[in-house]
């Protein structure tokens, strides 16, 4: 390796993309192409950085392969910024083999954090929970440069935050602005800021008895840890939540995402407690119609059954004169979890807030939705001024600005429900 190149590796490691590319932009053999794309990833021009690394990959030699090893992860990163989360892991994780196999602990650690970071931007959230057990089992877990041990202990604080596990989440960002501030790289200390600044915003909104009141996430753990009868329009769940200590038989939730009507009605009632909701209040709610007929109301009966049952276990739902009320065991107290924003885009919005640019599958793949119902969710928003497109056709990519003073962790998309 020539000094050029070392010079040029050392100008990324901290965070110097522009001293960088003053050293190869003119080279074009392959590791300084593998260079100049880490480079450019670091700039931001992602769809230049892939090809450059694709080109460094294929001019490394079949006796290179750490070298090519080395690029199938840096790309992986590419695609992980470019929100490009199709395709499978596998190649990711055989190149993290092959590192370890060279003794590349550093760059084999990495890949094996992108692929968790994968896991995480799509909602597997247990999956990524053992793919960083792993990580931190492993034996160079504790040697790793200061800014790879910072992007994990980011890592390990988001999963906790997206588990409300917020001891674990404080512990994590701690350790995650330590290594920053070694790693002395102003991007990474910055990252950690803005997630840090999240403990302190409103997450979601207390709704009880007509009255909202914001909450963060502190707040919102220990809402579900205080047996309370909990309507998430978060995470679109009834049931009641426990403390992150206590066992997990303690908590019990009913999904309730892929049956939108059930849960209008779940809701419709939690707010109407502890008083009865109207039977056309709970037809215009669910059924979305203000002109209700026999046939609504009919309706409205083998709905209400139906989520009688499934909510046998947490409360019953009795009839009265004027339409249904909900009536909790063990007289627990009643609270609506309303989301910081309101309609049917919200996850999308969640989504689209963290800046990237963001495909039509990729968003279909981490709310688990059809390609087709997300484009016309996102055509709605378009039209309201909400989200913007770029590009045409396969290479459309669809932006939306910040969304301040409040945090949307809540409803990012999740295996499973608050616990």
């Amino acid at each position: 390796m020539d000094s050029l190149i070392s010079a040029s590796a050392r100008a990324l490691a901290a965070g110097d993309p522009l001293g960088a590319l003053k050293r190869v932009a003119l080279r074009d053999d392959p590791p300084a192409l593998a260079l100049r794309g880490i480079a450019m990833a670091q700039l931001g021009e992602h769809a230049r950085a892939r090809d450059l690394l694709r080109q460094a990959a294929r001019a490394f030699g079949a006796h290179e392969a750490r070298a090519r090893a080395r690029c199938v992860v840096a790309e992986a990163e590419v695609a992980l910024a470019m929100r490009d989360l199709g395709g499978s892991p596998r190649p990711l994780l055989e190149a993290a083999d092959t590192l370890q196999a060279h003794g590349d602990t550093a760059n084999a650690a990495q890949a094996r954090l992108i692929a968790a970071r994968r896991l995480l931007r799509i909602g597997r959230l247990d999956e990524a929970a053992a793919a960083m057990d792993a990580l931190a089992a492993a034996p160079p877990a504790g040697n790793l440069p200061p800014a790879l041990r910072a992007m994990a202990e980011l890592t390990c604080a988001e999963l906790a935050l997206r588990s409300l596990h917020m001891a674990a989440a404080r512990a994590a960002l701690d350790r995650a602005q330590e290594a920053a501030l070694q790693a002395r790289v102003p991007a990474l200390q910055a990252e950690v800021a803005q997630a840090r600044a999240m403990l302190d915003q409103p997450a979601a909104r207390r709704v009880e008895a007509g009255v909202d009141q914001p909450l963060r996430l502190s707040e919102v753990a220990d809402l579900l840890a205080s047996g309370a009868l909990v309507v998430d329009a978060c995470r679109r769940c009834v049931g009641v939540g426990a403390a992150p200590s206590a066992p997990d038989a303690a908590a019990v939730w009913q999904p309730l995402a892929r049956r939108p009507i059930l849960f209008a009605l779940a809701r419709a009632l939690a707010q109407a407690w502890p008083g009865d909701a109207e039977r056309e209040a709970l037809i215009a709610q669910a059924f979305r119609t203000r002109h209700p007929d026999d046939t609504h109301r009919a309706r409205l009966r083998v709905e209400v059954g139906r989520l009688r049952a499934l909510l046998r276990p947490l409360a019953r739902i009795e009839a009265t004169a004027r339409g249904f009320v909900l009536q909790p065991l063990d007289a627990r107290p009643v609270v609506v979890l309303a989301p910081p924003i309101d309609g049917e885009q919200a996850a999308l919005l969640a989504l689209l807030s963290d800046g990237a640019a963001w495909s039509t599958s990729a968003l279909a793949l981490a709310t688990d939705a059809s390609q087709r119902t997300v484009q016309r969710a996102l055509a709605e928003l378009e039209a309201q001024g909400r989200v913007r497109s770029i590009g045409r056709a396969r290479a459309q990519r669809w932006l939306a600005p910040p969304l301040s003073g409040f945090t949307t962790i809540l409803l990012l998309p999740a295996a499973l429900p608050i616990a």
